[in-house]
């Protein structure tokens, strides 16, 4: 069986842009190559009519249909899967795709599942925070001179999607653990592994990261992160027991010491 990228399921998601003509022109961009759903995340100046201008009338349903979030997190919460943007690279960067090897990633996994490729602001990029949300990241190479416009990153990234729809290929990927789902796991390990010791409380974002690359190169279910939480719960409640058994067995001896010196002194 044959597929392409079916580009209703995937969303360009703009992360705190600062210019509402980047917006307008960003929304164009999707228009283009047969996108249609934007999702603006904390806007600095969010401004409609200089929206529109940057847009022009033909993506201007695009603009009506923008979705608004105050927080990246809730706004990818839905996702199946998440593809951070970013310019810099090394560190907790390793690993970058182009846009030709993420839109063939893409073919099969955006069959059953919605996709969002992220943005960071203009002058900065995505934090190492908002990256945490992501399973993959995506570099847009270029020559000596880094920095793209916004919108010129959309269009980029939106071309090699819209190329890509075009080239059926081969597989599926079933439906994968929703972003919420992923990150209340990633949440309930954390608390887990610092309350037995296995991760320092003092810096556990470290390990963690370990944690996400390992569990994203996964591709959990959302039936598999039940399982997981569900053996994260049973650890927890096991741990809770034997210290509250430890506890009680603590009281019975020194109950049972007392009253063996009240014996004696009698």
């Amino acid at each position: 069986m044959t597929a392409a990228i079916r580009l209703e399921n995937v969303s360009i998601v703009l992360h705190r842009p600062r210019y509402p003509e980047n917006i307008g022109a960003a929304a164009r961009a999707i228009c283009n190559m047969g996108m249609s759903d934007l999702v603006v995340v904390s806007p600095e100046n969010y401004d409609l009519e200089r929206v529109g201008t940057l847009a022009t009338h033909a993506a201007r349903p695009v603009v009506e249909k923008i979705r608004l979030f105050n927080d990246l997190r809730d706004a990818v919460s839905p996702f199946g899967f998440v593809v951070g943007t970013t310019a810099r690279q090394g560190g907790q960067r390793e690993s970058l795709m182009t846009p030709e090897s993420l839109a063939a990633r893409l073919v099969p996994i955006c069959q059953k599942n919605r996709v969002a490729i992220v943005f960071g602001p203009e002058d900065r990029g995505l934090t190492n925070a908002d990256l945490r949300l992501c399973h993959c990241l995506l570099n847009i190479p270029t020559a000596d001179f880094s920095s793209l416009n916004l919108a010129q990153a959309v269009m980029v990234v939106s071309y090699a999607l819209f190329t890509a729809a075009q080239r059926p290929s081969s597989g599926h990927t079933p439906r994968l653990a929703e972003r919420h789902e992923l990150d209340g796991m990633y949440d309930q390990l954390r608390d887990v592994l610092v309350r037995i010791n296995y991760i320092n409380p003092e810096n556990p974002d470290y390990w963690m990261h370990k944690l996400r690359q390992f569990f994203t190169r996964l591709e959990l279910r959302a039936k598999e992160v039940s399982i997981i939480r569900g053996i994260m719960r049973q650890v927890n409640w096991y741990g809770g027991k034997r210290y509250e058994d430890g506890i009680a067995a603590g009281r019975c001896t020194a109950a049972g010491t007392g009253e063996w010196d009240a014996e004696k002194r009698g």
